[in-house]
């Protein structure tokens, strides 16, 4: 399991783990991680911890959030980075490797309300549900052969599990967007944003940044992560968007 260890002038202060899905750190007794000193903000920074892999959020504090010395709104935690809050310093150390969510964290869409498309840098169209690649579609010879192709449909559940998110209003109505990575960001920078990960056992949505939470079917969302259920309605920065199952 991931940590981070806190230390002032070289002494170690604590170790904290990273057990929750997000903990903020602070100057406030309700912080997760608190540091009584002013020079830390009432909620300065959250880390949002999904499966393997750890994101730093600064919360506009008054005086910035440093990794490696850099200033940073948003990082996405690599092993043995120092996070610098005033004179403190956080050191995250997670000894397993980083999942291709990390990588995709960077590739993710991004849904800006009333601009452009929807950012999709980098994504390959997966084949079509039912498409079979080249190398595993059988001669089409004689009717024996087309019992040979039904053991596949054992990967068929696989692709019934394929999840789509379709926007339901703004100028990109009717868009869908299917969730193939591991992580993908959804929201407007600065005002709101989510992450819906994709896990063995489902798809569930967390909040990252904004003042305002998800709102899953009318109700509004904690910290912590919701699973998203088949046709659920999802509001993100003032869109709209329907959940569902590839059939």
């Amino acid at each position: 399991m991931a940590k981070m260890i806190l230390s002032m002038d070289g002494l170690v202060l604590k170790e904290i783990q990273l057990n929750k899905e997000r903990l903020t750190i602070g100057r406030k007794p309700h912080n997760d991680i608190q540091i009584d000193n002013l020079a830390i903000s009432g909620e300065h920074a959250a880390i949002v911890t999904i499966l393997n892999d750890s994101f730093l959020e600064d919360l506009n504090s008054t005086n910035g959030t440093l990794v490696n010395g850099q200033p940073v709104k948003k990082h996405f935690l690599k092993n043995n980075d120092v996070v610098e809050l005033g004179k403190y310093k956080l050191k995250y150390i997670n000894d397993v490797p980083a999942a291709a969510g990390a990588a995709d964290f960077e590739k993710t869409m991004i849904i800006r309300p009333g601009g452009a498309k929807p950012v999709q840098p980098g994504d390959a169209a997966p084949p079509p549900v039912g498409v079979t690649p080249a190398p595993m579609t059988p001669p089409a010879a004689s009717p024996a052969s087309h019992a040979a192709p039904m053991p596949p449909p054992a990967a068929a559940p696989a692709a019934a599990n394929a999840a789509v998110i379709q926007l339901l209003n703004g100028p990109n109505a009717g868009k869908e967007l299917e969730l193939t990575k591991t992580l993908t960001t959804l929201g407007k920078p600065g005002v709101q944003v989510a992450v819906i990960a994709r896990r063995p056992h489902g798809y569930f949505i967390t909040h990252v940044e904004g003042a305002h939470f998800p709102v899953v079917n009318g109700a509004t969302l904690d910290a912590q992560a919701h699973q998203l259920e088949d046709h659920d309605v999802v509001e993100i920065a003032g869109v709209k968007m329907e959940f569902f199952f590839k059939t």
